[in-house]
């Protein structure tokens, strides 16, 4: 069994998150969203970042991206509908092995912004697993 070890998330800098994104190391690519979503103080770059790592071939990484949006959500109570919501919804819908992680972030981003976004989706959803 593997031993995980907690560590906080990094504060990348701007110099950091533009190498980041630059590569493709996908540990750092699944720590990004979540560092940009809790430390970013700008919510429209936080928001920009996850939204760039939505188009990754990563399902994962899109998975913790839409995460990374629930951060941003929760620490600047603000996302620009308009954007997010079209990727919201097809990564619910598309995105199968990691759904779980997806239909948590929308609950938070629901509620922290009074959003009904995928509510009818999440309804129909069993976990069987």
């Amino acid at each position: 069994m593997e031993n995980r070890v907690y560590q906080p998330l990094r504060n990348y800098s701007i110099e950091e998150i533009k190498r980041i994104l630059s590569e493709d190391n996908h540990d750092e690519l699944m720590l990004l969203p979540l560092s940009a979503g809790e430390y970013v103080r700008d919510w429209k770059k936080a928001q920009d970042i996850c939204i760039h790592l939505l188009s990754h071939t990563n399902a994962a990484i899109r998975a913790n991206a839409v995460l990374g949006l629930s951060y941003v959500a929760r620490n600047h109570g603000i996302l620009d509908q308009r954007i997010v919501k079209p990727y919201l919804l097809k990564e619910l819908r598309e995105n199968e092995g990691y759904r779980w992680r997806i239909m948590d972030a929308l609950e938070d981003i629901n509620l922290f912004l009074d959003w009904h976004i995928g509510e009818n989706a999440r309804k129909g959803y069993r976990d069987d697993g």
